[in-house]
């Protein structure tokens, strides 16, 4: 009788640890843990079929009864529309329309444009990180006014990095490689024909981008970009600047090709000089 008292003991001892989460042990050797009987114990439910909880809750992950959140928002149309004023803001900057040291507000832009001011206002916050204008509060954005200066050191600054890798594509990129970029350098001589300089302007990015992509350099690609874009901006107190001689990037091309290296130094410092 002690012992089946005993006994009984250990089985209630052993049933309430398992009811806090321990394992429960057999009585016998070998012998089938019984069903579990009475209302399931606390957090059955998360252990599982997925409960009424969501799929983090079937994943096991703990929700705290969160209200679900609501789908997110559309915002492919916003980034796409203030792109497109991006786009429409650069061109007008370098075909002259938006004067240097003239102040233009977001909202008179916005009805130029045909949209609110909140794309034009955000299209304006990144031409003021690019230089390209300045804030003015409570007014909107000035066109930055650029001198004769500025573009000679922008020059300089495009010569110290991109003529010591032109000179390196040009005694190590295959034939085959330049005769891809011919269809762009033709790109350019078209658009100078066109007599827009903002056409112009884009194919010439285009063509300097392609060379000096065959670098591999991303973060070289970038910053000669974000350089040649600023020097593509008209200067104060003048006429809009003429676009360059595009037969120049024919003849650059074919100067790479025959890896004539002072034809190529020659070409675009040239280059630049003629496009500001």
């Amino acid at each position: 009788m002690k012992q089946g008292t005993h006994g009984s003991a250990e089985s209630g001892t052993a049933a309430r640890g398992h009811r806090h989460g321990e394992a429960r042990v057999p009585a016998q050797p070998g012998a089938a843990d019984p069903p579990r009987e009475g209302p399931p114990r606390e957090g059955a439910a998360r252990e599982g079929a997925a409960p009424q909880g969501g799929p983090a809750a079937a994943r096991g992950e703990h929700t705290h009864c969160e209200t679900p959140l609501p789908a997110p928002r559309p915002v492919v149309q916003r980034s796409s529309v203030r792109g497109q004023i991006l786009d429409a803001l650069r061109t007008a900057l370098v075909a002259g329309e938006l004067a240097p040291g003239e102040v233009y507000s977001a909202p008179a832009l916005g009805d130029r444009f045909g949209v609110s001011a909140t794309p034009v206002r955000e299209a304006m916050q990144q031409l003021a990180l690019e230089g390209a204008v300045e804030v003015v509060p409570n007014r909107g954005f000035r066109v930055v006014e650029r001198g004769a200066r500025e573009l000679a050191e922008l020059a300089e600054v495009r010569a110290l990095i991109e003529v010591p890798v032109m000179l390196r594509l040009a005694r190590t990129v295959p034939t085959e490689r330049w005769a891809e970029l011919r269809p762009l350098a033709e790109a350019t001589v078209r658009a100078a024909a066109s007599g827009c300089r903002a056409t112009y302007a884009e194919a010439d990015r285009s063509f300097h981008r392609a060379v000096l992509a065959l670098t591999g350099n991303e973060q070289l690609v970038r910053i000669a970009e974000d350089l040649h874009r600023r020097a593509q901006w008209p200067p104060v107190g003048g006429p809009v600047a003429p676009v360059a001689d595009a037969a120049e990037h024919t003849a650059l091309l074919e100067a790479l090709v025959l890896r004539d290296l002072d034809a190529v130094r020659a070409l675009v410092a040239g280059h630049w000089g003629a496009a500001g």
